[in-house]
């Protein structure tokens, strides 16, 4: 059958009103084949059967259960990429619980702001992030050490719950720009969407040594590194470390990685200051950012293949490409992220980047948790195009170019950072009157934007080296250490239109 006809059928099964979480996503696999390598830092590793992950599933669903997480709770997990990751989401989703992805460098803000929205009673972490955890009030901590030693000898759970295709098996939240972050409820469906992008745009086939080097605590990594090759059976590497250049090509190099995935970053930082010597990639990949050209030109004379383009977004994960499957591959033009995924109909509607709800089967967001007002933002007045919020253009063959982001998300280092967070957490500063924060190009030429700050001072205060490291210290300290500003800058007024907003383009452009 043609790609086409291909996402439709999976569309059809992953939709069904009886579709088991934990049997799309293991039990149905090959009991021998492995499901995830895990490697720790020094590359040691391990491999984790299909059998292993059903069996130590079943057992941690029975000791959750018997702690009370019961269908429909939302459970914020705060775990590196290790084995009792994998393991204790896969006991959740056995129970019909909803799994809340949290990411390992955030402090207690970020976590707080996630568990309060979710309404979660309980948060599963380890000794490395409990101290994170403790000062949130009314949320039960899991330790996960204990979990996995009480599930050594628990009664395996006999039988997991098929929540249907259209309940929600995870609720991730988006980067705020001008509010709180918004509750994404993904569906059990969008796992047909998850693995067209798998296949058709990434193409992983069963001979691959694939990875995904995004964290699974944001869409790109729990959507491409755990759910899709988990619903696919496909074998995903998993490196239970932050990322270095060195590091990541000793994994590649390691372990014959022939499939990559990676934010830009990611390759600027390797062609900065890596040994790529000996490595050879049937498929490289990007996502998160905005790739330019030039990393595209250098993967093919370093990695031994170009760098592929692709664009998404946490409410729709991947949807537009320049597709490595044989079937849809088509040459590469120059700053585009190219055509539209199977299962999707782009289009550009009031400006932005859109997609065709009634021509989008795979379209699977349909709203935000417990907001319905930003939910009709997503959506054209008469309901026919879903809105990205990024600007840009197709040309006649279908291809698109990322123009800029319509909001004042900042991509930094593959990272959305809603500039609201950083805002809150710098207005708490006595020395702060009043704040605005933005992105601005790296002048590394690495992260791809970096945060900075305008501060207009309080009565009392001045400006200084030392106050500037001390607001900076208190986002790394209280938000999260990948959004802290990277410089502060003191000024006397923001700008602002007559009504009162401020104007972060103007700071972008003259900061």
């Amino acid at each position: 059958m043609n790609a086409e006809q291909q996402t439709r059928a999976w569309l059809e099964e992953y939709r069904a009103p009886d579709a088991s979480a934990a049997h799309l996503l293991c039990d149905r696999h090959d009991p021998e084949g492995v499901a995830f390598t895990l490697v720790e830092p020094d590359l040691t590793f391990e491999s984790m059967t299909w059998a292993q992950l059903a069996h130590e599933s079943r057992a941690m669903a029975t000791v959750l259960a018997g702690r009370g997480v019961r269908r429909g709770d939302r459970v914020p997990v705060l775990l590196g990429k290790r084995r009792a990751l994998v393991v204790t989401l896969l006991g959740l989703w056995r129970l019909g619980a909803v799994h809340v992805p949290l990411f390992t460098a955030f402090a207690t803000g970020a976590i707080e702001l996630r568990t309060e929205g979710s309404g979660a009673q309980f948060v599963i972490t380890d000794a490395s992030q409990r101290d994170k955890v403790d000062p949130i009030d009314a949320v039960t901590v899991l330790d996960v050490d204990e979990l996995v030693a009480e599930s050594v000898s628990a009664e395996p759970l006999a039988e997991s719950v098929a929540i249907g295709g259209d309940a929600t098996l995870a609720q991730l939240y988006t980067s705020g720009t001008t509010g709180k972050p918004k509750g994404v409820p993904v569906p059990l469906f969008s796992l047909a969407a998850f693995q067209t992008y798998l296949h058709y745009s990434l193409d992983v086939n069963a001979d691959d040594v694939f990875w995904n080097a995004a964290d699974p605590g944001w869409a790109y990594g729990l959507y491409y590194a755990l759910l899709a090759p988990m619903v696919a059976g496909r074998t995903s590497l998993l490196l239970n470390q932050g990322f270095t250049p060195e590091s990541t090509v000793a994994v590649i190099r390691e372990f014959g990685v022939t499939n990559f995935a990676a934010a830009p970053t990611i390759y600027r930082a390797m062609r900065a200051s890596a040994d790529l010597d000996g490595i050879v990639l049937r498929r490289a990949s990007s996502a998160g950012e905005p790739l330019t050209p030039d990393i595209v030109s250098w993967g093919v004379e370093n990695l031994g293949c170009e760098v592929r383009d692709h664009y998404g977004q946490t409410e729709l994960g991947m949807v537009i490409g320049n597709h490595w499957h044989p079937e849809l591959a088509e040459p590469l033009k120059p700053g585009s992220m190219g055509q539209a995924m199977p299962g999707f109909t782009g289009g550009i509607a009031e400006g932005q980047i859109a997609l065709d709800v009634q021509a989008s089967p795979l379209l699977w967001f349909s709203g935000y948790d417990a907001a319905p007002e930003k939910t009709a933002e997503r959506f054209t007045a008469d309901g026919k195009w879903y809105l990205t919020a990024d600007t840009g253009k197709v040309d006649d063959e279908g291809y698109f170019s990322f123009t800029s982001r319509d909001d004042d998300v900042i991509l930094a280092a593959g990272y959305r950072i809603g500039p609201f967070d950083v805002e809150s957490v710098l207005a708490g500063h006595p020395a702060v009157n009043e704040v605005a924060v933005v992105g601005r190009p790296d002048p590394e030429g690495i992260r791809g934007e970096v945060v900075e700050a305008f501060v207009v001072l309080s009565e009392g205060y001045a400006a200084g080296d030392a106050l500037a490291t001390e607001l900076k210290n208190l986002v790394r300290d209280e938000y999260s250490k990948h959004a802290y500003p990277r410089t502060v800058h003191f000024v006397d007024a923001l700008p602002k239109t007559p009504s009162g907003k401020i104007q972060r383009f103007v700071l972008r452009r003259e900061g």
